[in-house]
């Protein structure tokens, strides 16, 4: 039963992601970009998805189980550390220069569009180079 919801729910997410447009590196680039005509579409998208977050952790945080009767395991590390700061500015450098996150990319990946063919391939290469090099060097310390 949990392998069915977690792919409904990623059919859900992929398929919302298409209607809205975030699905579209265009659309996410003319957000981002302070030069060409701003489209500010992604901030709603975005405050929708922050208010159903935030409801979501509030009920979370109450319960120690979930609907499907799975333990509950939220993060406690609230710690900003050189990792954090690091990571969120490659991310935020890859989002711009390519209109494309993770989500958006599984989804053009899915759809067979070769940007998201190449962001996928892209991503996969960096986490294994990551395992190899960065995870292994902070174990040892």
């Amino acid at each position: 039963m949990e392998k069915i919801v977690c792919l409904i729910s990623g059919l859900v997410f992929g398929l919302g992601l298409v209607i809205s447009g975030m699905a579209n590196p265009a659309k996410v680039i003319g957000f981002l970009s302070i030069t060409a005509r701003w489209d500010p579409s992604l901030a709603f998208v975005m405050g929708g998805a922050i208010i159903i977050g935030v409801i979501a952790f509030f009920i979370a945080k109450r319960k120690t189980t979930s609907l499907l009767g799975l333990p509950i395991s939220l993060p406690t590390n609230t710690s900003i550390d050189k990792k954090l700061v690091v990571g969120a500015i490659l991310f935020g450098l890859g989002w711009g220069l390519a209109g494309i996150c993770p989500g958006p990319g599984l989804v053009l990946f899915a759809m067979g569009i070769p940007k998201g063919i190449a962001f996928v391939g892209a991503m996969l290469v960096g986490m294994i180079l990551f395992e190899l090099t960065v995870n292994k060097i902070s174990k040892q310390f």
